[in-house]
């Protein structure tokens, strides 16, 4: 008998805003594999028992490849161990949750998908931007920051995207000056509101905004590091106002 695979979204980085359901698959687990975004304090969770294995990732450098990762989760599962993978965010989100879903699926061992709360949402609502707004946004758009690195490698629209009422930006921080291009090329105002929240919800957020036009050459992003989400539209001027979380590092 296969064991089953939990996988499982961590949430955004703060460790009280995992639900109720996540948090049950860590401490039902035999083995946790976790990924570099995720809160110690969640891992700590875990039986005594249980195998903790770390897999994260950060650009440039990657603990374990994609496909390791998937036959990792595969052979503790075979193994008749309850697995839980366990990923920043919502596995689903830019966490490469599908691939890991539909390489169990092809072998037959039995998963649950447990949401979790993405950055795209939790980082400006930290930050006191909402991505929607009545008379502001009526939609918002996701799309990560990273370049395209193969031809089986979906691509960013830019057009598209300059057209976005809201656009949030993971994984961007470093191709920034890339991204801020391809936005102004393909039509997006210069005065265009962007806020670039580093560490979401965590204790050590911090965000720095500007617009389109001088973001760039803002010497407070050099500061930033990663986890980043930027959020781009008029919704960011609603944080003058909105901005409700009093222990923020404020860079601006």
């Amino acid at each position: 008998m296969y064991g089953k695979v939990y996988l499982t979204g961590a949430g955004p980085g703060d460790p009280k805003l995992i639900t109720l359901r996540g948090l049950e698959t860590i401490r039902l687990a035999d083995v946790i594999i976790y990924d570099r975004l995720v809160s110690k304090e969640l891992v700590k969770e875990a039986q005594s028992h249980a195998e903790l294995l770390y897999a994260g990732k950060a650009s440039g450098h990657h603990t374990m490849k994609q496909e390791d990762i998937n036959a990792l989760i595969a052979d503790r599962a075979m193994r008749g161990l309850t697995v839980t993978r366990l990923k920043g965010g919502d596995p689903f989100v830019f966490g490469r949750g599908g691939e890991e879903a539909a390489y169990l699926a092809d072998r037959g061992i039995e998963f649950e998908l447990v949401p979790g709360i993405s950055s795209c949402i939790a980082a400006p609502a930290y930050a006191g931007i909402p991505v929607t707004h009545r008379t502001l946004a009526a939609s918002f758009t996701v799309i990560t920051g990273h370049e395209c690195v193969g031809k089986d490698t979906a691509c960013v629209d830019w057009a598209w995207a300059a057209g976005a009422e809201t656009l949030v930006v993971l994984m961007g921080l470093q191709q920034l000056p890339v991204i801020v291009d391809q936005l102004l090329m393909n039509g997006k105002a210069a005065d265009t509101p962007i806020a670039l929240v580093q560490s979401g919800t965590r204790e050590e957020q911090q965000t720095v905004v500007g617009t389109l036009g001088n973001i760039v050459a803002n010497p407070q992003v050099s500061e930033l590091s990663s986890p980043v989400a930027i959020v781009i539209g008029p919704v960011v001027a609603m944080r003058e106002r909105l901005q409700w979380r009093k222990i923020e590092a404020v860079i601006a």
